[in-house]
């Protein structure tokens, strides 16, 4: 029987994970809101925030060594407002202080740690801190000493602090329109800086903690189908396998874990986020498109499945996240021992499965565990025992099938419930990708159910919502939970031509400009004029571990531009790419998805079909373009059994009375002589 806790505290009324985490702390935390900043001011005390997110095995530590230690917690309490903020749910709050966080230490993670003004403005930051000195950072209580007396002692040098990191924050986040020429050399000489970045042996890009970046190979991928670069292919294609055979795959349940520890994609460190799945399906799909390699489908589809059986709420949505930790551990519900496979499978069918899965006597990981990776290849392991490929195959399944379900019984990682329209909205546009290169209904139905759940439950009034966790909707939308949003009303109208996804696009698209553009320089501020007021308002240019909302934008502004005759939109998308055309070559590792948003630009592929959506003919061409890869293309179908009002696809209603089905096909500012089967379109497409 479980112990009442002893201490309770504000945070037992949120609904986030993470807060709820903490709700038992003796720290009396408060969350972010009026009660905490309006005493704070009241009293004059500094402002303790502290950001995290529920799979953060650093802030799990912080919270066990400090935040449950009585004495550290007593002294929080006494000189500071103590204020706790779930970072997927405020990244408004996280993307200001981690500015902060980074002109004021040099670095930057999390757990976040930031010391505040009354009036928000930060004057001390940092990240995890030891509960003593170690390792040359100081131990957490020293520093709560030092910064309140510091707050206390020396006001007029707080307030030099607050006047130069107020400077700081406002040159971080004020961007101009570039005077750079914006042309598609900008996308060779991005290309040549990532290239440059390039691990040839390992893959990827950088030296460890190495991270998937998805964007990056996705606009690789976009140079190679371009520029028939070759070199470009390549490095897509050595990243996908080294990722898909390392250990920061899960080769028993799918999905990839967040990253790894080291270059050779090894050792991850365990959680698993929607998002990166979300992307990385996306890439490997893609892939598969270019490539008809069928390792690359397999790897997007497990991915999909683990999402289905793991991260989808009875309603349909996803799930935010998956913990690095099980019963206080990282990793242990995903590692193993020789032993424990020895017993699971029999000496006879376990030494071929350890030997190809890296799994030795003396592990990979601690206490001689082993992380799962494809450490040989099939025909070596083949020739090693002299047990043909289709054998070891159906061994292999079977011993992942028995491995499984016997770490279906382990202890299992937490899960942070909560459901975001931004990562959402990346997860479904991947099952509608899934659907356009499998076929697959069922990932089609999935998408449309995640939908259907957003626009019920998370949209009030007009407006989209961002958190929706225990039944209550929270946080009115930022600028990604629309582009992210409105990408997926496009991509389903893509994919079922009904045109009431596309009205929706076109409608949240109009509010979003409204809400976020900025009329004097362009661009999307990722907080809008219905979000809470900060010190500095960003646009989040970067792609990082999500691509940003401009980014996703110019895809958007440019599809339904030439969808609705609106060249309004195509404008805006320019100005987007003109704001930022500077950072895309001088830094095109945080602009992987803009730089793939300007060839877009360049280089869209106008796909328009008349013809009945439920006639053989028109579906065969519909499954043709659904299976190359045409990155550029916009996708676009009227049926004539199906006439609808208004003015959308005003380049197929210019056609007239034709022969059906028919596509036409224009790529850049050249169209080609409209094709009434599949194999004419397959000449024109590739």
């Amino acid at each position: 029987m479980e112990k009442e806790p002893i201490y309770t505290n504000r945070l037992i009324h949120e609904t986030s994970p993470y807060l709820l985490q903490h709700a038992h702390n003796p720290v009396d935390w408060h969350p972010w809101g009026e009660e905490a900043l309006r005493r704070a001011r009241e009293e004059d005390k500094p402002i303790l925030l502290s950001i995290g997110y529920s799979s953060c095995h650093w802030c799990h530590v912080m919270e066990k060594e400090s935040f449950e230690d009585e004495a550290i917690a007593k002294m929080m309490n006494e000189r500071f407002v103590n204020i706790k903020v779930d970072r997927e749910e405020r990244p408004d709050l996280d993307e200001l202080y981690m500015n902060a966080v980074q002109v004021i230490s040099g670095g930057g993670g999390w757990p976040m740690t930031v010391f505040l003004t009354p009036h928000l403005v930060p004057f001390h930051a940092g990240t995890y801190f030891p509960p003593e000195d170690r390792g040359g950072i100081p131990g957490f209580p020293k520093i709560l000493v030092v910064v309140s007396d510091y707050y206390r002692l020396h006001p007029g040098e707080v307030d030099k602090m607050v006047i130069q990191v107020k400077n700081a924050l406002n040159q971080i986040t004020s961007i101009t329109p570039s005077q750079a020429t914006m042309n598609e050399a900008v996308l060779t000489r991005a290309f040549e800086g990532l290239e440059s970045q390039f691990d040839s042996t390992c893959g990827g890009f950088g030296k460890a903690p190495k991270f998937p970046n998805s964007m990056a190979l996705s606009f690789f991928l976009r140079y190679w189908k371009k520029f028939n670069s070759k070199a470009a292919l390549e490095m897509v294609e050595l990243t996908l396998e080294k990722m898909a055979n390392g250990g920061i795959y899960d080769h028993l349940g799918g999905g990839f874990h967040r990253y790894s520890v080291d270059e050779r994609w090894l050792i991850p460190h365990f959680e698993k986020m929607l998002y990166d799945n979300a992307l990385l399906s996306r890439t490997y799909f893609e892939a598969y498109q270019a490539t008809r390699k069928v390792r690359y489908r397999h790897v997007a589809e497990e991915i999909l499945n683990y999402v289905l059986r793991e991260m989808t709420s009875p309603e349909g949505a996803f799930y935010s996240t998956q913990d690095a930790d099980s019963e206080g551990q990282e990793g242990k519900f995903y590692v193993w021992s020789r032993d424990q496979i020895k017993a699971s499978l029999g000496k006879e069918k376990a030494t071929p499965f350890c030997d190809y899965y890296g799994i030795t006597t003396h592990g990979n990981f601690e206490g001689e565990l082993s992380v799962l990776h494809i450490a040989y290849s099939l025909r070596k392991v083949s020739e090693l025992y002299g047990i043909p490929i289709k054998e070891l195959e159906k061994l292999f399944e079977e011993g992942r099938q028995k491995l499984f379900a016997e770490r279906e019984r382990r202890g299992r990682p937490g899960k942070d419930e909560k459901i975001l329209t931004s990562w959402n909205g990346l997860m479904i546009s991947s099952f509608v990708d899934g659907f356009k290169a499998t076929g697959k209904e069922q990932y089609l139905d999935k998408a449309k159910n995640a939908t259907r759940f957003i626009l019920q439950e998370m949209k009030k009034d007009g407006q989209l919502m961002r958190v929706f966790s225990k039944g209550k909707c929270q946080v009115k939308g930022y600028s990604e939970d629309y582009a992210f949003f409105i990408q997926v009303l496009i991509d389903l109208n893509e994919a079922t031509f009904e045109i009431e996804w596309l009205k929706e696009a076109d409608e949240l698209n109009e509010r979003m400009i409204q809400q976020f553009w900025d009329e004097r320089n362009g661009g999307f501020f990722f907080t809008g004029k219905e979000n809470e007021p900060l010190i500095a308002q960003s646009k989040s240019p970067y792609d990082n571990a999500i691509p940003s909302s401009n980014s996703v934008s110019v895809f958007n502004l440019i599809r339904l531009s030439h969808l609705t005759g609106k060249e309004s939109l195509k404008e805006k998308a320019e100005q987007i790419l003109r704001l930022f055309c500077g950072f895309l070559s001088e830094h095109p590792s945080g602009f992987a998805h803009m730089l793939s948003g300007l060839s877009f630009f360049f280089n869209p592929e106008e796909i328009g079909i008349i013809g009945s959506k439920k006639d053989h003919r028109t579906i065969s061409m519909l499954r043709e373009i659904y299976q190359a890869y045409l990155p550029n293309k916009i996708l676009s179908l009227m049926d004539p059994q199906e006439p609808i009002e208004g003015d959308w696809f005003p380049s197929l209603r210019e056609k007239g009375a034709i022969e059906v089905p028919t596509a036409f096909v224009c790529k850049g500012f050249t169209c080609l002589p409209p094709v009434r089967d599949k194999k004419e379109l397959k000449k024109i497409l590739r």
